[in-house]
């Protein structure tokens, strides 16, 4: 009665339940090719690629199965509008394609064996993220700024030491940062005010628990381009230092100076920056305990003494696993992809922006 409804007039549901009789009787073969035809009216019909991923399986074709398994669960509705019999169906379609991507990745990197001790660790580790990307297990760090994505700047989560020479006159004052900053908690806590400040009527999304929380607080030392004298005369060392260093000078816009403090166990959640033109700087000032920075698809550890310069534009996030408080000093830096001339312009262009949306 299918084949006759077909002879008539094929739709698009004909085809899928000719293909399902098909399956019931054990004619994989045949099935599979009805769920093709069937694609090729509606290409993206999910369901019909999960039923085609599934054919693929039972056919003994499991590495072609994983790729149309991903399709699937790229064009997959929300979950909250799918029945519990789907739902089912793309967890196993997830589980699979996650399967599929490590076996990938332990057979390349068995292939590639013989050639790893030839390179150095650096290069070694931005291999590794790409050999896990190619399998499918992690995604390409990509830059998502809230402000301005300024064109053809790289996406690197952390930048090499080499290009900012300055972080080692950073990293030697530690010592004299620390001592500033104790005097300041011991005298300034009060002054210490929540990062995440969202007005009443706006979303909070992933930042309700740390709305308007001291759980994750901060003091200014230079705010959106404005230095903060009596912050700043409260720990001259500190603020010297800054000075002499290459901050990213924008008028009202940066340079932002800031000690973050963390209480024990709060987490930071994933997030994105303002603008690419810009890095972010951090320095470790109080440490109590294990505490870790995830750009991309790199987690680091704290160590104190030791800076780096990241890119905030892509993804990361934060942890404090210590019973105690975590500080560490911030500040934004230019992209070292810029010329100068093109720092004066960009900062014009962000102006002239701010005065149009004014008026």
């Amino acid at each position: 009665m299918l084949d006759q409804a077909d002879a008539i007039g094929p739709t698009h549901n004909g085809v899928l339940n000719r293909s399902v009789a098909l399956r019931l009787q054990g004619d994989f073969v045949g099935s599979l090719a009805l769920i093709d035809r069937a694609l090729s009216m509606e290409p993206y019909d999910f369901v019909a690629l999960l039923a085609k991923g599934a054919l693929l399986e039972k056919i003994g074709r499991g590495k072609a199965a994983a790729e149309v398994y991903r399709n699937a669960l790229k064009i997959a509705p929300p979950r909250d509008r799918c029945p519990p019999a789907v739902l089912k169906q793309l967890d196993y379609a997830s589980e699979f394609v996650r399967t599929h991507a490590q076996a990938l990745r332990d057979h390349m990197l068995a292939e590639v064996a013989g050639l790893r001790g030839a390179v150095d660790p650096e290069t070694l580790d931005r291999f590794d993220e790409g050999l896990e990307i190619y399998a499918g297990l992690k995604s390409a760090p990509k830059q998502e700024p809230i402000l301005l994505n300024y064109p053809r700047l790289p996406a690197i989560p952390f930048y090499d030491r080499t290009l900012f020479p300055w972080l080692g006159e950073l990293e030697g004052a530690t010592q004299m940062i620390q001592d500033e900053l104790t005097a300041l908690v011991e005298t300034e806590l009060d002054r210490f005010a929540p990062y995440i400040q969202y007005p009443p009527e706006a979303p909070v999304n992933q930042w309700g628990e740390l709305n308007h929380s001291l759980k994750w607080s901060s003091l200014f030392l230079w705010k959106d381009g404005a230095k903060q004298d009596d912050i700043c005369d409260r720990c001259p060392g500190t603020a010297a230092l800054l000075d002499r260093l290459p901050m990213a000078h924008q008028d009202d816009f940066a340079p932002t100076a800031v000690f973050s403090a963390l209480q024990p166990h709060t987490h930071i959640p994933p997030h994105t920056g303002s603008a690419n033109v810009r890095l972010l700087c951090h320095l470790p000032l109080i440490l109590p305990g294990p505490a870790r920075f995830r750009v991309g698809n790199t987690t680091r550890d704290w160590k104190m003494g030791q800076a780096w310069v990241f890119d905030d534009t892509i993804e990361h996030e934060a942890w404090n696993d210590a019973d105690a408080l975590r500080v560490i000093l911030i500040f934004d830096v230019w992209n070292p992809y810029l010329a100068e001339s093109e720092k004066a312009l960009i900062t014009a262009m962000m102006k002239a922006q701010r005065r149009f949306m004014a008026n």
